[in-house]
């Protein structure tokens, strides 16, 4: 699959929609369990799969999952939605042409370009360009390249320290934000619904005894909230530790050097931080307890 795949990233933007894994499920052809699997990091969906489940959760394409590199013929396959026995549709011929073309090992018959360029929505130019790449013989640009990862507005900062900042716990609900927003402003104002509309991307606003609410309820300091357009250097440390705090519990990252409560880590977060590199760093493989 050429582009990355993050089943706790797609599980907290599907929460974020209040949608459950059966309804994604029903949206992208496949059953709940299927979609429990994916988000459990057990299987991963095939790679024409994923504009269906970024386009049922109402994310880009290359937000949700990025890729690296140059554009080859399999990722402008999936990219259009298509199976290699859909695309050899397309072109009237058997799966061992586009099978070949794509693992590098016979070129495209002429015939079939314009047709496969059509399926893809590409031009040709594009189609043989990434055909080139799929060979090794060169790498292009990608076609689009991928938005940045940094969270900007408050509803992308929630999803973000929901998917980030629990790792081995369960994050809390919509109507546990909202109750803990509510109890730290004296109001009753906000509900499980506002919340969600807030991580869905809808166009909204957050006042600021909401924006305090939202720091106090996920443990953040309240800066984190304070500017949708910008991010400062203290605050992407913070979310970028955030970040390697998950991968570190999953056993992706072999080590985490704590950078300090500056960049707006609550005293509770950064002593689990430093309690889940402590139980962990020796756990992993490769690493040694200093003597």
């Amino acid at each position: 699959m050429p582009r990355q795949f993050d089943g706790s990233r797609v599980r907290a933007v599907r929460r974020g929609k209040e949608l459950s894994q059966k309804e994604l499920g029903a949206r992208v052809g496949v059953r709940g369990p299927t979609v429990a699997r994916w988000e459990s990091g057990e299987e991963f969906p095939k790679g024409e799969k994923l504009p269906g489940i970024a386009s049922a959760l109402g994310q880009e394409l290359d937000a949700l999952f990025p890729y690296d590199g140059a554009v080859d013929l399999q990722l402008l396959r999936c990219d259009a939605g298509l199976s290699v026995a859909q695309a050899s549709e397309a072109i009237n011929a058997s799966r061992v042409p586009l099978s070949n073309a794509e693992s590098g090992r016979r070129r495209l018959q002429d015939a079939y370009v314009g047709p496969l360029s059509h399926a893809y929505g590409v031009t040709t130019e594009e189609l043989l360009a990434a055909q080139d790449v799929s060979f090794g013989l060169r790498r292009v640009r990608p076609l689009r390249e991928a938005r940045p990862s940094a969270p900007r507005t408050v509803g992308e900062k929630i999803n973000y320290l929901l998917e980030h900042g629990y790792a081995g716990q369960t994050p809390p609900s919509n109507e546990q934000i909202a109750q803990a927003v509510n109890e730290h402003s004296g109001t009753t104002h906000m509900t499980a619904d506002d919340i969600a509309t807030l991580r869905s991307g809808a166009p909204t606003t957050a006042s600021d005894a909401v924006r305090a609410g939202l720091a106090h309820a996920l443990q953040v300091d309240i800066a984190l909230f304070q500017d949708d357009a910008e991010l400062s250097p203290a605050a992407g440390e913070f979310l970028e530790a955030i970040r390697f705090l998950g991968s570190i519990h999953q056993g992706q990252i072999l080590g985490l050097a704590a950078r300090g409560n500056q960049a707006g880590l609550s005293a509770g977060m950064m002593a689990k931080i430093n309690e889940v590199v402590g139980e962990l760093k020796n756990k992993l493989p490769g690493e040694q307890s200093e003597q």
